[in-house]
């Protein structure tokens, strides 16, 4: 194996476990929404601007701050943006005020947006144009597999500890992953290396000035992904977030049995995001956008049959959820990462980072 391919996997795997973390601080917050409405007595009205107080700054850091990645780099961006979000969440367990647990959540966000876009980019300094699918669509698998993993934990510690240690862990992993990011996590560029089969590489030396967001916008086909991935992410969230109380409340299941069932889309994700690269391109000639196109159809339809079947029992369900995940996140993954960096990349613009930045801003 030559050295662009063990930094390529060096790469890959320091960003797929570090990014898989950030979830292990996402998801715990659906799990122990029943905690915090016995425990603390919080509304649900109050519970939805918890979501709000994650998702919000999530939004409008990688809209306006999306490019960080492409001007100081996307290993520091990366890391310090994993640590800061361990930092702001190790101590979310010992509060009970509304408004301190909500400012936590608020900056756990901002820290998380600047994470995505800077993995990417790293990543795909390293992908030639023919690999660019393939490689994101198997990187894409950790966000989901981080969420069946983060989801298992958050339910184990619940369990055994009780809600308020279930992010003090996951915490310490995070810092732990931004620490070995600034270590390993290193483009072509600051090793003084250059990657064939890139139709623009960008130099180390181009000191043109970075894109702004209206330059971003007026990119082609930008305006177009940015719509589809907020239809997706809006399912994809509402599930995050919704669904353990959902299964709970309405449909009788245990707090555990709720807690690992939304992990079934997880695992359709990890299904989805793992073949679309195959998909594509058995399918649709590597056209990234069409294949995704087809594939947020089908996951409309079967979310609609998980509604109307959702009284049939948890093996109906279960197969539902896990087909929905598998459509929704692998269309997702090619929208949010290989057709952004395609687009950012393209003819030397060095905006890969703030193009996934301005069309992931509906992510959260």
């Amino acid at each position: 194996m030559n050295t662009i391919q063990n930094r390529l996997l060096i790469s890959f795997i320091t960003a797929w476990i570090a990014y898989a973390l950030t979830y292990f601080l996402r998801k715990p917050l659906g799990i122990i929404k029943t905690d915090l409405e016995n425990d603390l007595k919080f509304s649900k009205y109050q519970l939805g601007l918890f979501d709000t107080a994650l998702l919000l700054p999530y939004a409008l850091v990688q809209t306006f701050f999306g490019s960080l990645g492409d001007r100081y780099g996307a290993r520091r961006t990366f890391g310090y943006g994993l640590i800061g979000s361990g930092i702001s969440m190790i101590t979310f367990g010992w509060w009970s005020d509304y408004r301190i647990l909500f400012v936590l959540l608020f900056l756990n966000g901002a820290c998380q947006s600047l994470c995505w876009a800077a993995a990417n980019k790293g990543l795909g300094a390293w992908v030639t144009d023919i690999q660019r699918n393939f490689v994101f669509g198997l990187f894409g698998t950790c966000p989901f597999a981080g969420g069946i993993l983060g989801t298992a934990l958050a339910v184990y510690i619940q369990g055994k500890d009780g809600w308020r240690l279930v992010h003090f862990q996951p915490s310490i992993f995070c810092i732990i992953a931004g620490v070995l990011v600034l270590f390993l996590f290193r483009e072509p560029s600051e090793l003084r290396m250059s990657i064939t089969g890139k139709e623009s590489p960008v130099k180390a030396t181009d000191n043109r000035p970075r894109m702004t967001i209206m330059e971003v916008y007026r990119l082609p086909m930008v305006k177009e992904i940015a719509a589809s991935v907020f239809c997706l992410k809006v399912v994809r969230y509402a599930i995050y977030l919704w669904l353990p109380l959902y299964l709970k409340q309405e449909l009788n299941y245990s707090k555990s049995d709720a807690g690992l069932f939304s992990t079934m889309f997880d695992i359709g994700g990890v299904a989805g995001s793992a073949t679309i690269g195959f998909i594509l391109n058995r399918f649709f000639n590597n056209e990234g956008c069409l294949g995704a196109g087809v594939e947020t159809l089908f996951s409309a339809g079967t979310l609609l049959l998980f509604l109307v079947f959702a009284q049939s029992g948890i093996t109906i369900n279960s197969i539902l959820m896990i087909v929905t995940g598998l459509l929704n996140c692998g269309a997702d993954i090619i929208l949010c990462s290989s057709v952004p960096i395609e687009i950012g990349e393209m003819n030397g613009r060095n905006a890969g980072s703030a193009v996934i930045g301005f069309v992931n801003e509906e992510k959260k």
